[in-house]
């Protein structure tokens, strides 16, 4: 059975366009996104009567025509953006208001998934290959019955989900993070949570996690150190381990087949913890490239055969 992971990808159309064409082409049994999948932000594209204007990456831009709106669109949506048109009226009311602001951006959020999943199942109806996407930190819970009602995507979150003798176990919940973002434990309680959805695994020796958060101290958990303001110490190179403890004791006490992970974008590797393959495919959406795990497992033995990291 071979499995192609992918994580973080924080609306990246381009990525998710990606990832679904991964099965096909790797030849991959199942596809599993490991969560962090909606956009971090809107970009205002604003209509100036007969031109329009917007701001990304700190530059100003002014359009001119259709075509050139539609293929900025495009271009802020690849990045993991919401491009919005909008109007001066409608700027103006949201500098007065907040919530209209929050209100835009949460429709933006939970549409765009809803797209990707009705492009999931246009474009894999039919094919032979489970997809199974799990929401993480970063993804607010309404997206959770959206997925759940895609025809050929499974949820993943708080699943057991059987997959040639192994059994797929996923959360998205993690440790907390400075951000205060939706799905954030400490360390007890995820691992009670961590605890519970195991017990549903039949045989733990032929599990496979699907953990957004790396363990703690496993070289897939550095990420650079933030000081009391919010800000990179010594410029973003002093790194430090910022995964869970639950995390890395349920798997050295459980001893899974192999464990999935995300969340730290800088923490591309995969190390052995125990009897357990860990890996975090690691994540640069920003760019258009999907980094991406592909694990080969021998279902009759249990155990991991190879497995690949790659960028696409």
């Amino acid at each position: 059975m071979r499995i192609f992971f992918a994580t973080d990808i924080h609306g990246s159309e381009v990525c998710w366009r990606k990832f679904l064409n991964a099965g096909t082409f790797h030849k991959a049994d199942v596809l599993v996104m490991g969560g962090d999948m909606t956009g971090k932000a809107m970009v205002p594209i604003v209509d100036r009567g007969g031109t329009w204007e917007l701001q990304l990456q700190d530059q100003q831009h002014v359009l001119t025509t259709e075509d050139e709106v539609r293929a900025m669109e495009k271009r802020i949506s690849d990045r993991g953006y919401y491009p919005v048109r909008t109007t001066p009226d409608e700027i103006a009311a949201w500098g007065a208001d907040q919530g209209l602001v929050d209100a835009r951006f949460k429709a933006e959020m939970l549409g765009g998934v809803q797209r990707w999943m009705d492009l999931a199942d246009e474009r894999m109806a039919g094919r032979e290959i489970t997809i199974v996407v799990s929401p993480a930190n970063d993804d607010m819970f309404e997206i959770d019955p959206i997925i759940a009602a895609a025809k050929v995507v499974m949820l993943g979150e708080a699943n057991t989900i059987p997959l040639d003798g192994f059994s797929l176990v996923s959360t998205g919940w993690a440790n907390p993070t400075p951000w205060n973002t939706f799905r954030e434990l400490p360390e007890d309680e995820l691992r009670t949570r961590i605890d519970g959805l195991v017990k549903e695994v039949p045989d733990v020796r032929r599990a496979i996690f699907n953990f957004h958060a790396p363990p703690y101290g496993s070289n897939l958990d550095n990420a650079p150190k933030i000081d009391a303001d919010m800000r990179y110490v010594s410029g973003g190179q002093a790194l430090i381990p910022v995964g869970s403890h639950a995390i890395r004791e349920a798997i050295l006490e459980y001893g899974p087949v192999l464990s999935l992970h995300g969340h730290i974008h800088e923490g591309r590797g995969a190390v052995k913890l125990g009897k357990t393959l860990a890996v975090n495919p690691g994540s640069t959406y920003e760019d258009g490239v999907l980094q991406a795990a592909i694990v080969d497992l021998d279902s009759r033995k249990g155990q991991v055969k190879s497995y690949l990291l790659i960028n696409g």
